[in-house]
């Protein structure tokens, strides 16, 4: 299980820094704002599955905002916390704590977690059960907040 783990975390890290290699041309200030537009857009999808699932399920729309936090999570978009982005640039704000970019192989396991949850919520979300995409999407959930607790300031 451990040699599973180390190659996992091996891979993540070695697509998150190929990830780097592609941003490089992207200045630091349009790197915060490509990754808070794809967060936004993330919330924005995970909004629309916490309504169908308080309210009348569309597995459907479900299906098709699953799909799309799993392929942001899967974008690599780890190439957009490239050097200089850990503080505001001009009028670009950031509310990425210093300790994100000091701690790599935690940052690692955690967006491990979150593309592991997100895959899995487009899984489950294919088969339709509100009762167990209830469940991957609390798995979600969860990963977001345990990556926000630890390495985003509050506003």
């Amino acid at each position: 299980m451990k040699y599973i783990n180390a190659r996992f975390t091996v891979g993540v890290l070695a697509v998150a820094l190929s990830g780097v290699a592609l941003a490089a041309d992207v200045k630091p200030a349009d790197q915060i704002k490509i990754r808070q537009a794809g967060y936004s857009f993330m919330s924005w999808n995970m909004g629309k599955i916490k309504a169908s699932l308080e309210g009348s399920f569309d597995a459907k729309q479900v299906t098709a905002s699953a799909n799309v936090i799993a392929a942001i999570a899967n974008s690599g978009m780890g190439a957009l916390y490239g050097p200089g982005t850990d503080k505001d640039i001009g009028d670009v704000h950031t509310n990425v704590k210093p300790e994100f970019f000091e701690k790599m192989p935690e940052v690692g396991k955690l967006a491990g977690n979150f593309v592991a949850a997100a895959d899995n919520l487009a899984k489950v979300a294919a088969t339709g059960d509100a009762v167990a995409v209830k469940a991957a999407f609390g798995d979600v959930g969860k990963s977001c907040k345990a990556c926000h607790d630890q390495f985003r300031a509050k506003d």
